[in-house]
């Protein structure tokens, strides 16, 4: 028998020869799945004529993406990948680095000084798509998502029908607003707790049901509220929605309509602007948000917690402990609503309109997808994911440099959607388990360890 050695260079020769292979066997799919998709345009002329547009360019950006992606993920960046995931299994002690101890307090001063620098750098009103569409549209989904985290990352119970309880808040705001003439500082309590109230509703008819069953009957609840909202017409307005919802103050002190006395432009003397609104709304749902995570922080080294925890680890060992499902399940739901409503509100003082079109069941996917994403349980980890999910999506308005490469008629917003699922595919690939596949447990002894997410169930690190 001869003994037969492979070199390094060998080696290297063949991945590069595979490397090739599966590129150019990428470029011929994404040729097939794009020939008609993008290659060919149909379009109708003045006299109502189906034109068929060639779009032979375009159609060859695609293809080649795709082949010297697969070329470079094979050849290069999955054996760095693999590298560095032996690398990190040696056991090497190291003290963490000055930012990821205290990444969270720096998080925290960047939010607080980001109007003010947004304002420095591109004057009042330039600063108001950074503030607006950038800080409080991420925020607000930063919220939402960890709220969803107490019902789906906490207690492990899959509620797709989250967005019904941020509807519930939402018109709640809305109609007693209008109707009672209640300020917004007496309705964001109310409206939390009428969200809660409907997240008990919800709670009792899935007690006795789990995994996909359960999941199907939150989709229908929220499926079931938007046709409320849109068949109750004499109460909602059905789908012409409700408009001219009155602005949020500053207390009562300090009001931010136009024709007020007290408007805070014309108190401080400053120029009439919509930007400082939209600066106090943003600080506000900092606020709210930065309450969400204390409250979940509190809330998971209670004992209540410590229930959300075994109940998602193994419902059946939770019930030998003596541990109470039905109540644990229920707190979960609601508390979750809670905050689901806090930020309902918040969206119904930031629009100033509301309509059952906000509220779809697409809304819910995109919360379930920051969570999975950020890593179930990781507070942290789901912000990340907000930011780079809502952000990337926002920031995509504002590559108008891409139409030179892609023709004058592209619209980068259209493919957010495209660009969004191929991320969470990415993302998915790459860290199965979110961003951050680690958690601190609750209880501890003697020392505080992250367990990853090697020993705990796929998608719950």
């Amino acid at each position: 028998m001869s003994n037969i050695s492979h070199s390094p260079e060998s080696a290297g020769g063949n991945l590069t020869v595979r490397a090739l292979r599966e590129g150019i066997f990428a470029g011929i799919v994404a040729l097939g799945l794009f020939v008609l998709f993008v290659g060919l345009e149909t379009t109708q002329n003045i006299r109502n004529e189906l034109v068929l547009n060639q779009r032979w360019g375009l159609l060859a950006i695609f293809v080649a993406v795709a082949a010297v992606g697969r070329f470079l993920t094979v050849a290069y960046i999955r054996p760095w990948m693999e590298a560095r995931k032996a690398a990190a299994k040696a056991p090497v002690e190291a003290d963490e680095s000055f930012f990821k101890r205290n990444f969270s307090k720096i998080a925290i001063v960047a939010l607080l000084i980001y109007p003010p620098l947004m304002v420095m750098l591109f004057g009042v009103q330039g600063s108001l798509k950074w503030v607006d569409n950038f800080g409080i549209q991420i925020l607000i989904y930063v919220m939402l998502a960890w709220g969803l985290n107490i019902v789906v990352g906490l207690a492990g119970l899959l509620d797709l029908g989250y967005v019904a309880f941020y509807a519930v808040g939402a018109y709640s705001y809305a109609l007693l607003s209008q109707y009672f003439g209640l300020s917004f500082w007496v309705l964001l309590p109310l409206a939390g707790i009428l969200a809660a109230f409907w997240g008990m509703i919800l709670g009792f008819p899935v007690l006795r049901l789990k995994g996909d069953y359960l999941a199907i009957v939150t989709l229908a609840f929220g499926e079931i509220i938007r046709l409320v909202l849109i068949n109750w017409t004499e109460v909602t307005r059905g789908t012409f929605g409700v408009s001219g919802i009155p602005k949020a103050s500053v207390f009562g002190i300090w009001s931010f309509d136009v024709g007020a006395p007290n408007n805070f432009a014309k108190v401080f003397e400053l120029p009439m602007s919509s930007a400082y609104y939209k600066i106090f709304l943003f600080y506000l749902i900092l606020a709210l948000a930065l309450l969400t995570a204390y409250v979940t922080i509190r809330l998971r080294r209670m004992p209540i917690g410590r229930a959300w925890e075994a109940l998602r680890e193994d419902e059946i060992a939770c019930r030998s402990l003596g541990i109470n499902t039905v109540t644990t399940k229920l707190t979960a739901f609601s508390i979750g609503a809670m905050f689901g409503g806090f930020a309902g509100s918040f969206f119904a003082v930031r629009q100033g309109f509301v309509s059952p079109e906000s509220f779809v069941f697409l809304e819910s996917a995109i919360i379930l997808a920051i969570v999975v994403l950020g890593g179930m349980g990781s507070l942290v980890g789901i912000a990340v994911a907000a930011v780079v999910m809502v952000g990337g999506t926002e920031l995509l308005r504002e590559m108008t440099f891409l139409k030179a490469i892609f023709g004058p008629d592209f619209t980068p917003e259209l493919y957010r959607m495209l660009i969004f699922g191929l991320a969470m595919v990415i993302v998915m690939v790459w860290k199965p388990r979110g961003f951050v596949g680690s958690r601190e447990p609750t209880a501890f002894l003697k020392e505080r360890k992250a367990v990853s997410g090697s020993f705990t169930k796929e998608g719950h690190g």
